[in-house]
């Protein structure tokens, strides 16, 4: 496909992914500013704000916070997700379609009314600003995906695979555990990866659910723009970009993305 390019359509190309990298191409070499405030091109240049980054309470326990809320996230969406998923895929009874549109439904509301939402209910059910209620929240966006994606990923599992270990004498849950498992790791593996992004990332439903007792690292970015305007945000931002792609590389070298995301 890429080979049977045509000049005119590769140069688009080229300005589309350079138009997307841009704000990256600025935020980069603004993190390595000294300066006090945001000025481009920077006028001094230094590290000053990647230890200011670290040094700053509340950043930092707010990161925690969010570590945390991602990774308990992560677990509990495939733990949700993937029994969801296979009982969509593989059993057959009425209602399954209907079962699938109301686990998604969240996908189809825009952030903020979602966030409305759950907020009017957490309100009642003393929720706000908790761990318990912002896990929650999160799963609440982060389980559709991983549901979507297992389910592709157990359509493209043959069923007779399974059929012949059950007809070899292995039980139910040694199929799924020597057969079935093995088959859909690449989907799983991105199921988590992309539930923990986007748990770690999330800031719009946050911004509803969290308070004075506990806010995620997203939110309190969101709180220092709005009252300052030094470099620490572009620090924060690139080494968030770094995590990101850490993530990334460490999927290619242990399974390889491009399988990860053909079987996903």
């Amino acid at each position: 496909m890429i080979g049977t390019m045509s000049v005119p359509f590769r140069i688009l190309v080229g300005f589309l992914y350079l138009f997307l990298l841009a704000p990256i191409l600025i935020v980069i070499p603004l993190s390595f500013s000294n300066d006090n405030y945001l000025t481009f091109p920077p006028q001094s240049w230094g590290v000053r704000w990647y230890g200011e980054m670290l040094r700053h309470e509340v950043l930092m326990n707010a990161f925690w916070v969010s570590l945390g809320i991602a990774s308990v996230v992560m677990v509990l969406s495939l733990l949700a997700g993937l029994p969801a998923a296979y009982a969509i895929r593989r059993i057959e009874f009425r209602g399954r379609e209907a079962l699938l549109n109301l686990f998604t439904a969240p996908l189809l509301l825009p952030s903020i009314v979602l966030g409305l939402a759950i907020l009017l209910v957490f309100v009642q059910i003393n929720l706000l600003g908790t761990f318990t209620g912002l896990v929650i929240a999160h799963l609440i966006v982060t389980t559709p995906y991983v549901i979507r994606i297992m389910i592709t990923s157990f359509s493209t599992l043959p069923p007779s695979i399974e059929e012949a270990a059950a007809m070899l004498g292995a039980s139910p849950f040694t199929v799924f555990r020597r057969v079935t498992l093995p088959l859909m790791m690449p989907g799983l593996i991105a199921s988590a990866a992309l539930s923990f992004l986007l748990s770690f990332d999330e800031v719009v439903i946050s911004l509803f659910i969290t308070g004075p007792r506990m806010t995620t690292l997203p939110v309190e970015i969101f709180n220092y723009v709005e009252s300052r305007t030094d470099p620490m945000t572009a620090a924060i931002s690139v080494v968030l970009i770094a995590a990101t792609l850490l993530i990334i590389f460490v999927i290619e070298r242990t399974l390889g993305l491009s399988k990860t995301v053909g079987k996903s």
